[in-house]
């Protein structure tokens, strides 16, 4: 079974206390509607009428090509680090989503971009985790490309 990456709670802790973002800006507050807020530490949706931040996040170490960066919802308030074997509430609540997995080089592997249903994912990661070349999954919304979560070998 792979397991479903969180950020870490050191950075969010960071960003909560107004650390700067991947473009050094501060976390932007707002509060949440209720659907299609999901933050990346608890990997559950913030709540509806609850504080979050919205920032942009770079999920890689350096600046190359490959180093997407792009917005992510956070819990403004502070939760629980999610992740584990079991699938996380945020990559529930959409009909699919990207996943491609990346080399050791943090290079995208060709060939391994999916977009997924959700009833598939399991089986498209496992798939994907074949591919000896991949280190980890990148799982992405189908719809804006924004970063969810990272996916790793068990």
């Amino acid at each position: 079974m792979p397991t479903f990456t969180a950020l870490p709670t050191e950075i969010v802790e960071a960003w909560r206390a107004g650390a700067p973002d991947a473009y050094g800006n501060p976390p932007e507050r707002h509060i949440s509607t209720g659907a299609g807020n999901p933050c990346r530490h608890c990997l559950h949706h913030v709540p509806k009428g609850a504080d979050m931040l919205i920032l942009a996040h770079k999920p890689f170490e350096g600046t190359h090509p490959y180093a997407e960066t792009g917005p992510i919802f956070l819990c403004a308030d502070p939760c629980d680090q999610g992740g584990g074997a079991d699938l996380p509430p945020i990559l529930t609540s959409s009909p699919d989503y990207l996943i491609k997995g990346y080399g050791t080089d943090d290079r995208i592997v060709y060939g391994t971009g999916v977009v997924a249903p959700v009833a598939e994912l399991h089986q498209r990661i496992a798939a994907i985790f074949a591919n000896p070349t991949v280190a980890y999954i990148h799982a992405r919304s189908a719809r804006n490309n924004c970063y969810q979560l990272r996916i790793d070998r068990d």
